[in-house]
């Protein structure tokens, strides 16, 4: 599987990276209920594919994907490049989300991920929302870094004049944005700027959900467990869910032509840019990340990059 330099470091991701969002099972923002033993089959399955590098975060479950990245790592840990996220929190009364930016609690969270996860050093230590206010944030993962905690800082979901404010603390290892067919407003000013100052960048969201898996109906919406965030999300519902499915239907053709499927072209599609060092594609079983990571070394045609940009339009 190829690899793309992850910015000015020398991190070398594969194209693809398993996400593991949906491995942290039920909580407020989860995807439903999930069996820990899949999910580490899923991650080995992975390993054993090439790829070589995990996203996860201390949000997700609550801490519990990290521990179940660390339970399949046990052994491997030479083998793989792990990224995670902090600065995320739920509140268990009001059950929203919220944000705490402060040196002191990015160093606990640091030592509670490390333990989760069993390893001595994160790759890859990322706020994960970074938005006006994050630079107390910023600062501490460079004192990690310095300390050795931490190798590479990067940050997710992060606005072009908070990137600048952020770039001038510390160097920006990369930048996650949510990034696919149906959300392109980072093309515009955000990658180009990542491009010009050395920031790598790890789009999540390439299928949207699996939106753009090709195996999403309305059906199937409506088989969504109660726990799945999904349910209440807007782009699963009218108008917009109408609209995405007539889309996947137009993209069949156009995978089918290249014996590929929908999901391997929405992620090829991301794939294209040059700014994008890898895409972050989620799995819950193993034979999920076996059909995705078939799209890693897909360079997609320009005839086909220009007949999807027809149909975007």
């Amino acid at each position: 599987m190829q690899t793309r330099q992850l910015g000015y470091t020398d991190l070398h991701l594969t194209t693809i990276g398993l996400g593991t969002w949906a491995l942290g099972g039920e909580w407020f923002k989860g995807w439903g209920p999930q069996d820990d033993a899949e999910s580490i089959g899923a991650i080995q399955r992975a390993l054993e594919l090439g790829i070589n590098w995990i996203d996860t975060a201390a949000i997700y479950g609550l801490g519990h994907s990290e521990e179940v990245v660390g339970r399949a790592l046990r052994g491997r840990r030479s083998e793989v490049i792990v990224a995670t996220k902090c600065c995320r929190f739920l509140d268990t009364a009001t059950q929203k989300l919220y944000n705490n930016f402060t040196a002191p609690s990015v160093r606990t969270e640091c030592e509670a991920s490390l333990r989760r996860l069993g390893i001595e050093t994160i790759d890859l230590y990322q706020i994960h929302w970074a938005p006006e206010g994050s630079e107390e944030a910023w600062a501490a993962i460079a004192d990690l870094i310095r300390a050795g905690k931490a190798r590479y800082g990067g940050v997710s979901n992060c606005s072009l004049e908070q990137l600048k404010k952020l770039q001038a603390i510390h160097p920006i290892a990369s930048l996650q944005p949510s990034y696919s067919m149906l959300r392109r407003e980072v093309e515009a000013e955000i990658l180009p700027y990542c491009a010009a100052n050395g920031i790598g960048v790890i789009p999540y969201g390439v299928m949207q959900e699996g939106l753009l898996s090709g195996k999403m109906t309305r059906e199937r919406i409506a088989g969504l467990a109660a726990s799945d965030f999904r349910r209440s999300d807007p782009r699963f519902a009218e108008p917009q869910i109408s609209k995405t499915l007539a889309l996947v239907e137009a993209l069949r053709p156009i995978a089918a032509r290249h014996e590929r499927s929908v999901a391997q072209l929405a992620i090829a599609w991301a794939l294209r840019r040059a700014e994008i060092t890898s895409a972050i594609i989620g799995a819950r079983r193993a034979e999920q990340i076996e059909e995705t990571a078939l799209a890693a070394d897909w360079t997609l045609p320009e005839a086909e990059i220009a007949e999807i940009e027809r149909l975007l339009q």
